[in-house]
């Protein structure tokens, strides 16, 4: 494992201009692990002990915090965070807080995975955030209430141990547990500031309700699907592609830079298993002066199968959804969207169900 750079300490005040100048961080291993606390696919802070001075719901927002040093109210300053009041001891003679005080919060997962890795990002927070976080995980069928997650029957594990942490930084943790969760609990240490929250990690659905459906989108996040790479990145993530629902403005999609030779544009996927692909979807909703000109779509079977083109180069319109149902099934574990020459489009769905071989693959929940 790739050693992870620790940030310790207050940060600087704040002295005017753009405030993430002196912003610590790093590149982590895991960052290109889908984040399993998005709330784009449904993750959400359900409950907190303390939200004194900003709203739980603050740690999973989309896109980094940001930061109006001239933004108050009748509470104190507002943070784009979570944050809690001040903790005090138990007397004039003991005035500290105790070792084990700490604030908590309640996440549930937008899908449910393997944690590979944590960002607690403190962003804005310069000596008000927490002197060390922890967090734990559980895995619990079904939507447990709060009470139910905090209740003695609840097992939690270890993901992050107590661990001291740095002001206006992104804090990175490596995880290793290697079992599925569905919830977590972040704990800062006393108290203070925490700007986001993300959990990078690898879906694992539950494999009852795939089977249930039958026929599902073998492809998307929330189902186990994942992009492995992509030509280009410069303006937007290829996992864009594979998110919930439809786009809703253009950078909600995968866009590339123009190009300027005759080469073209890809994302390539793993599915969630192997599956039988009968109809696909290719959606450039919002791109109307930069979509893709053209698309075609390939699957493989296996990581050394040969591509198979299911859909020819076909002409793509702006801001559409077209929608393609298959000759005959074709059976794949990989795909491949290609765009031609260059543009974008906002999400690629393809609709099949497991095979028998890849039902068997799926791990259990």
């Amino acid at each position: 494992m790739t050693a992870i750079e620790n940030f310790t300490g207050d940060a600087h005040p704040y002295s005017g201009g753009d405030p993430y100048a002196d912003y610590r961080t790093a590149d982590f291993p895991f960052s290109h692990l889908a984040d399993l606390a998005d709330r784009r696919l449904g993750a959400g802070v359900i409950a907190a002990n303390d939200e004194f001075f900003a709203q739980r719901e603050n740690l999973l927002l989309p896109g980094r915090a940001e930061f109006d040093p001239e933004h108050f109210g009748h509470k104190g300053k507002i943070m784009d965070g979570w944050e809690t009041r001040r903790r005090r001891g138990t007397s004039a003679e003991h005035p500290w807080p105790a070792t084990e005080d700490h604030d908590w919060a309640l996440i549930r997962l937008g899908a449910p995975g393997i944690v590979r890795g944590i960002v607690v990002d403190t962003a804005h927070f310069r000596g008000n955030h927490p002197q060390a976080v922890s967090v734990e995980g559980t895995s619990v069928a079904g939507s447990p209430s709060p009470a139910e997650l905090l209740s003695d029957d609840v097992t939690w594990t270890t993901l992050v141990p107590r661990t001291p942490v740095g002001g206006h930084a992104a804090n990175g943790f490596a995880v290793s547990a290697g079992q599925r969760f569905t919830h977590l609990r972040l704990k800062q240490h006393p108290d203070g500031g925490i700007a986001r929250l993300r959990v990078h990690g690898e879906v694992v659905p539950d494999p009852a309700w795939l089977a249930a459906l039958g026929t599902f989108d073998v492809v998307a996040l929330e189902n186990g699907g994942r992009v492995e790479d992509a030509s280009d990145l410069f303006y937007s993530p290829a996992d864009n592609t594979i998110r919930p629902g439809r786009s809703h403005k253009m950078d909600d999609g995968w866009e590339t830079r123009r190009r300027r030779d005759e080469g073209h544009d890809w994302i390539r996927y793993r599915l969630v298993a192997q599956a039988r692909i009968r109809a696909l979807e290719i959606d450039t909703a919002y791109l109307k002066g930069n979509s893709a000109g053209w698309a075609s779509v390939s699957v493989r079977d296996g990581d050394d199968g040969d591509w198979q083109e299911i859909l020819p180069r076909t002409r793509l319109q702006p801001d559409t959804n077209h929608r393609f149902v298959l000759p005959e099934p074709a059976v794949g574990t990989h795909a491949r969207v290609d765009i031609h020459p260059d543009g974008g489009i906002s999400r690629l769905r393809l609709f099949g169900s497991l095979t028998d071989q890849g039902s068997a693959a799926l791990p259990r929940a």
